[in-house]
C-alpha cells in the first residue's frame, strides 16, 4: 500500500503545489484571473478526457503497469518546464502532467480496492486520502518555499525527481495483480451502470468536493494577496485546508466501516460543510480565509472516502478501473469547472461573488433532497402505517 500512498501524494503535491503558486510567482505567464483559471483547469481538463480510457486500460492489462507508466510520464512532463522556461512551455507541462495523472490516479484507486477486503474499504480509502491530503497540505507550503528559494522551474524539477522515485518504488513493491476475467459488456450495459443512482450520487458529491478544493487552493491565495498577506501566510492558510481534509478522511472511513454513519448522511453533511466554507471565503481578512480553509477541508475530507468506498462496493472487481476512471471524470469536471466558474463570475463582478456562486451550487443538492424528504413524510404521526 505504501507506494500507492506515495502515488497519491505525488499527484496532490504536484498539482496543488504548483497551482497555489501560479498566481503569485509567474507574472509573465498569469496575466489575469481568467488566465489563472485556465491554467488551473488545463491540468484537470486533460484528466477529464483520459481518465476513463486509462481506467479501462487498467482493467485489461492490469493497474500496476498503467500506474507506473503514468508516474514516469508525469516526471517527463515536469522536467519539460524545468528545462525550458517560457509561458508556452508552462501550458504544455501542465497539460502533460494532467494527462499522466489520468493514468496513475484511477489505477492507484483500483489497486486500493483490490488489495483490501470490502469490509475495510472505508479505512483503505480514508488512509489513501490521508496521504493524498498530506500532499495537498505540503504542496502549497513547500511549493512556496521552493519557488521563493529558486523559481517555479525548481518546483517542476522536484516534481520530476519525485515521479521517477515513486515509479521505481512501485515497480519493486506493488504486487502484479493479474487482470480479472470480464464478462462481455455492451455500450448499453455501460451506460446503465454509469447512469445508476449508486454511481451518480457519490460521483456528483466527489465532483462538488473537488471543485471546492481546487477553488480554495487556487483562489484563497488571491484573497490573501488582496488582504496584503504574505506568501508564506497564504500558503500556510491553504495548507490548513488540506490538513483538515487529511485529519477527517481516516476518521470518516472508520466511521463508515463500523456503521456509525451512512454514505447518504455523510455526503450530505460534507456538501453543506463545504458550502459553508465557501461562504466564509467571502469574508475579508485572515480570519475569513482560515475559517474557509478549515471548513472546505473538513467537508471534502468527509466526502472523499465515503464516495470512493460507495463506488467500490457497487462495482464488480473486474470493472474497478473503468468505474474509478469514470468517477474521476466526474471529479475532474468539478476540478476544472470550479475554477472556471469562479474566475468567470469574478471577472464580471468580484471574487466574493465567485465564491458565493459555487457555494450556492453545492448547497442546492442537499437542500432539494431535504425538501423532498419533508414533502414525502406524513404530516401527522398517525398517518404512518404500522
Amino acid at each position: 500500500m505504501w507506494p500507492l500512498y506515495a502515488a497519491g501524494f505525488t499527484t496532490a503535491f504536484g498539482a496543488h503545489g504548483i497551482a497555489a503558486n501560479l498566481g503569485g510567482f509567474s507574472d509573465d505567464a498569469v496575466t489575469s484571473l481568467l488566465v489563472l483559471g485556465g491554467l488551473l483547469a488545463l491540468y484537470d481538463g486533460a484528466e477529464v478526457l483520459l481518465k476513463p480510457l486509462f481506467g479501462t486500460l487498467a482493467d485489461r492489462i492490469g493497474a500496476r503497469p498503467v500506474m507506473i507508466g503514468g508516474l514516469l510520464a508525469f516526471a517527463a512532463a515536469s522536467a519539460l518546464y524545468a528545462i525550458a522556461d517560457s509561458p508556452g512551455w508552462l501550458w504544455a507541462a501542465r497539460l502533460g502532467q494532467g494527462a499522466a495523472a489520468s493514468a496513475f490516479s484511477p489505477s492507484a484507486s483500483a489497486l486500493v480496492a483490490r488489495l483490501n477486503p470490502a469490509a475495510k474499504h472505508g479505512r483503505a480509502f480514508g488512509s489513501y486520502g490521508f496521504y493524498k491530503s498530506i500532499g495537498y497540505t505540503l504542496g502549497p507550503l513547500l511549493g512556496g518555499v521552493l519557488v521563493w528559494t529558486g523559481d517555479l522551474r525548481l518546483l517542476f524539477a522536484v516534481m520530476a525527481v519525485l515521479g521517477v522515485a515513486v515509479a521505481a518504488w512501485a515497480a519493486f513493491a506493488v504486487p502484479a495483480l493479474p487482470p480479472l476475467p470480464r464478462k462481455r459488456q455492451t455500450v448499453i450495459d455501460l451506460a446503465r451502470r454509469l447512469t445508476s443512482r449508486s454511481f451518480l450520487t457519490p460521483t456528483a458529491a466527489l465532483a462538488g468536493a473537488t471543485a471546492a478544493l481546487s477553488v480554495g487552493v487556487g483562489f484563497l491565495p488571491v484573497s490573501g494577496a488582496t488582504a496584503r498577506l504574505g506568501t508564506v501566510a497564504t500558503g500556510a492558510a491553504v495548507s490548513v485546508l488540506a490538513a483538515c481534509a487529511a485529519v477527517v478522511q481516516p476518521a470518516a472511513g472508520r466511521a463508515l466501516d463500523i456503521g456509525r454513519i451512512t454514505t447518504r448522511t455523510g455526503l450530505t453533511a460534507g456538501l453543506l460543510t463545504t458550502a459553508a466554507g465557501l461562504g466564509c471565503a467571502m469574508l475579508s481578512g485572515l480570519l475569513g480565509i482560515l475559517t474557509a480553509a478549515a471548513l472546505i477541508g473538513a467537508g471534502t475530507g468527509l466526502i472523499t472516502p465515503l464516495g470512493f468506498a460507495a463506488l467500490a462496493a457497487t462495482t464488480p472487481q473486474e470493472r474497478l478501473g473503468q468505474t474509478m476512471g469514470s468517477a474521476e471524470l466526474g471529479r475532474e469536471l468539478g476540478d476544472a469547472g470550479g475554477p472556471l466558474l469562479v474566475a468567470a463570475v469574478a471577472t464580471l463582478t468580484t471574487l466574493t461573488y465567485g465564491f458565493a456562486a459555487l457555494a450556492l451550487l453545492l448547497a442546492i443538492g442537499p437542500v432539494l433532497a431535504l425538501v423532498g424528504e419533508l414533502r414525502a413524510a406524513p404530516e401527522h404521526p398517525g398517518d404512518q402505517r404500522a
